[in-house]
């Protein structure tokens, strides 16, 4: 895993491997999701491959009705919104993601702090499928 580029093409090979990778740096142990390839904290450029767990929590939270163009293509519209927030994970960093397991409809019965695991959606057929991070409710 050495030698595999610390970009966003290397993040979303990893997420269709049903992982969720970031970046450590060897000089100061700071994580990053998705990786970076040079450290933002210490300005280091030796960084090595972490995985997370895929464990987390939601920071922050918004519901969507009008849609980018591939989320309308999903099925996402005014009718049918989704939900999108910031997941702090267990190991430190947060991340942006859509939020499964709750009514996007129902804003208000949707609770900062909900524990949260990763999904990786997968979205398209063929060779057109991409997989993308999504996180849903940690029942267990």
């Amino acid at each position: 895993m050495e030698d595999i580029e610390f970009t966003g093409s290397s993040f979303y090979r990893f997420l269709g491997e049903q992982k969720l990778m970031g970046s450590r740096c060897q000089s100061c142990g700071a994580l990053h999701v998705p990786p970076r390839a040079m450290c933002p904290a210490c300005y280091g450029g030796a960084l090595e491959w972490a995985q997370m767990s895929g464990k987390g929590e939601l920071l922050a939270f918004t519901t969507v009705h009008i849609a980018p163009t591939a989320m309308i293509e999903a099925g996402y519209n005014r009718k049918n919104p989704y939900c999108t927030g910031i997941v702090q994970l267990a190991e430190g960093p947060a991340i942006s993601a859509q939020i499964l397991g709750v009514d996007p409809a129902r804003p208000q019965e949707i609770e900062i702090g909900t524990p949260l695991r990763v999904a990786f959606v997968k979205r398209g057929e063929g060779e057109q499928a991409r997989t993308f991070l999504a996180f849903d409710i940690d029942e267990g």
